[in-house]
């Protein structure tokens, strides 16, 4: 095979380099200017202490005003996002979010209300809270829900505090939380926060948790078994009862991640499985976008055993003394309350979206959604499993998977010369999110890929399409996998380097 450097035609990104908002800047040029005010102006140090003044102006550019909209209008389309295209990132459920729900969060009375606004003065918000905590209870199979924590690894952490506090109600202090191997990274992160001892647990042929690890391992020294099923590698473990048995036999508790509630969601229940404490990802299943850092949600459902700890205030319904009418309230008479996990009750817009899309799609529509979920992954996996990606990119584990899977390249490192990193590198000059890659931990050079609902068949093929033009590029010259992408406005960056010495900064001059 070649090693010279691949040479491709410049592209009309590249050859037309935009220039910096700085180096657009002309002295004196203005995007507005303002009348005389008409008043005498008094001097700003009268306005400002002293202490804030700058000793000289910032260097702001200055530019006119469509120079600074055409500046962001770049700047976002140097971005992949779930609107440009297909978002297959596993793990993540990248999935369309509505725009009717962008619309309703965007009501004055929901944007405009003042998180410090009294509890009678705010009925409507708190019934909205109170209502999405019903049908997340629901949908869990659990009968108490908190929608404090802000996101999927606060709610890991929360159901974690929960459970130190439910065995230290009880007189126990336990050091050891099991997780298995194909439990997501922030498991183990969240364990440890916690101040507990992570425990792993081995996986067995199916991708399902070994069970006769788990009974070796279980002890009275255990506080939680921490599962997602489906799990990372896109299937269901088939022994739930058994596994919930076993650390229930021990006194531990169950926590469910949410990450992947996508797949199961009208069909099945963490709760009726078996689980104690399960953390749901708005972002992932209930049409609040990704964030990119915030805002968001990761509400917790727990069992009756648990909900004494709950987080405080909990959104409560009151019946109204005398006959009165019912109403909505902040409970803070928690007394075995693990406490407040963040400022007010969460991102109230967060929440808005999420009970619009549970409302508007209701019992059967999300039903319907988890069951469209699932047939995307196994069609794609059924295209996937055939051509070069059959022989080049196996399935991890040899079964019918539910909303995502796992495959392996490790034959086309072994056989192309060609790393997974180097196909998900290439599919974005096809104008597709490359998968998540290198996870699982277990699976040697895996690729994992959730395709969810929203995506239409003809996005399916196009991509099974893509992963086909690529290892049959690969076969005839792997450097243009190697040096790709080509077409992104950075080409491939040294990740190693930039992890170990970040630039966070960069000085103007």
């Amino acid at each position: 095979m070649s090693e010279a450097p691949v040479q491709l035609s410049e592209t009309p990104m590249q050859a037309d380099r935009a220039t910096t908002i700085y180096e657009r800047s002309v002295p004196g040029r203005r995007a507005a200017q303002l009348p005389e005010a008409g008043v005498p102006e008094p001097p700003l140090a009268e306005i400002v202490p002293e202490k804030l003044l700058r000793s000289e102006p910032p260097r702001l550019p200055e530019v006119s005003e469509p120079e600074i909209v055409r500046h962001y209008n770049r700047i976002s389309r140097r971005n992949f996002d779930l609107d440009t295209g297909f978002y297959p990132l596993g793990s993540c459920t990248m999935k369309h979010n509505p725009r009717l729900n962008e619309r309703v969060a965007a009501l004055p009375g929901h944007a405009r209300l003042h998180p410090a606004q009294s509890p009678k003065r705010a009925q409507g918000a708190l019934e909205l809270m109170w209502l999405l905590q019903e049908a997340l209870a629901e949908i869990c199979g659990l009968p108490h829900v908190s929608l404090q924590p802000s996101a999927g690894s606060h709610g890991e952490l929360a159901g974690l505090l929960l459970t130190r506090a439910y065995h230290a109600d009880r007189g126990e202090q336990r050091h050891k939380v099991l997780a298995p191997d194909t439990s997501h990274g922030t498991n183990p992160a969240s364990v440890t926060m916690a101040g507990y001892e992570v425990v792993k647990l081995a996986t067995n042929e199916r991708g399902g948790i070994e069970v006769d690890d788990l009974r070796e391992k279980a002890s009275d020294d255990i506080a939680c078994l921490m599962l997602t099923n489906p799990n990372t590698l896109g299937v269901f473990d088939e022994n739930i009862a058994e596994i919930a048995a076993i650390v229930h036999e021990h006194g531990g508790t169950l926590y469910y991640d949410g990450a992947n509630l996508n797949a199961i969601m009208g069909h099945s229940r963490p709760g009726d499985m078996g689980f104690d404490i399960v953390h749901v990802n708005l972002h992932k299943s209930f049409s609040q976008p990704h964030g990119g850092g915030g805002p968001g949600a990761g509400p917790i459902a727990v069992s009756e055993r648990i909900e004494p700890f709950l987080p405080r205030p909990q959104v409560v319904k009151r019946e109204g003394a005398n006959g009165a009418e019912r109403f909505f309230d902040l409970d803070y008479e928690r007394p075995r309350s693990i406490g407040r996990l963040r400022g007010f009750q969460g991102n109230f817009g967060v929440f808005v979206r999420s009970l619009a899309y549970i409302t508007s799609l209701g019992g059967d529509g999300l039903a319907e959604a988890s069951e469209t979920a699932v047939l995307n992954a196994n069609y794609l996996l059924a295209r996937l499993r055939t051509g070069r990606a059959g022989k080049y990119l196996p399935l991890a584990f040899d079964r019918h998977c539910m909303h995502e899977f796992v495959l392996s390249g490790r034959p086309a490192k072994s056989e192309l010369g060609v790393l997974t990193l180097d196909i998900a590198k290439r599919l974005l000059d096809f104008e597709f999110h490359p998968p998540t890659v290198y996870f699982p931990l277990l699976v040697d050079e895996a690729l994992m890929v959730e395709p969810t609902e929203t995506e239409t068949r003809e996005s399916l093929d196009a991509f099974a399409a893509a992963i086909e033009e690529i290892l049959a590029e690969a076969e005839r010259d792997r450097q243009i996998a190697k040096q790709a992408p080509y077409t992104t406005p950075v080409r491939r960056l040294d990740e190693v380097a930039a992890n170990r010495r970040p630039v966070v900064r960069q000085p103007l001059d």
